[in-house]
């Protein structure tokens, strides 16, 4: 393979994993295993530090998710993957927003953290085969808003804006046939 070749496969195998961790982000954010297991390969394992274990045991913390915490939210910020053949490690930094059911109201939190990511690609198919997370803060941002009121004083003109609070107008978004004009 001459250098421009190799660099262009590197270019889309940076990609195909960028692309798993955005997928995963938001498998974790709706609970949703399907979209989970696209990015993990079935023997992989985790460690978050306050739990940790096999694919089967992450995939049972997070979906369904514990009642406490209502509504999650990452935000992935910039990777740094180093390749070596069909392994690769990526470093991405992650914020995650999480309201919490403290049994005396709900309260939003923030953590700050890096994953780091071994993966590897079976076939053509990059996937996590290790996680580890870093955490560099937690912040506790108070009493959670009351998506009945709206935002900054301004009541919302439809029940779709506050996210999945109400549901995740997000996925109706996407169906249909919005490429030929038409609505979800």
């Amino acid at each position: 393979m001459d250098t421009e070749q190799q660099a262009m496969r590197e270019l889309l195998d940076r990609e195909a994993m960028r692309c798993c961790l955005a997928r995963l982000a938001r498998g974790e954010d709706r609970r949703s295993a399907e979209l989970i297991r696209t990015c993990w390969w079935p023997n992989a394992r985790f460690d978050y530090g306050v739990h940790a274990g096999d694919f089967e045991t992450y995939l049972a913390w997070v979906v369904p998710g514990t009642d406490a915490i209502k509504d999650t939210q990452h935000i992935l910020g910039q990777s740094h993957i180093e390749l070596a053949g069909n392994m690769a490690r990526a470093e991405t930094h992650v914020l995650s927003y999480h309201r919490v059911d403290m049994g005396s109201g709900d309260r939003d939190t923030c953590i700050g953290g890096r994953y780091l990511d071994t993966f590897e690609r079976r076939g053509t198919e990059w996937r996590i085969i290790d996680r580890v997370l870093l955490y560099d803060f937690e912040q506790e941002w108070g009493e959670a808003a009351d998506w009945s009121r709206g935002v900054m004083g301004y009541p919302f003109s439809d029940q779709h804006f506050p996210g999945r609070a109400k549901g995740d107008f997000s996925e109706t978004w996407f169906e249909g046939n919005w490429f030929d004009g038409g609505k979800p």
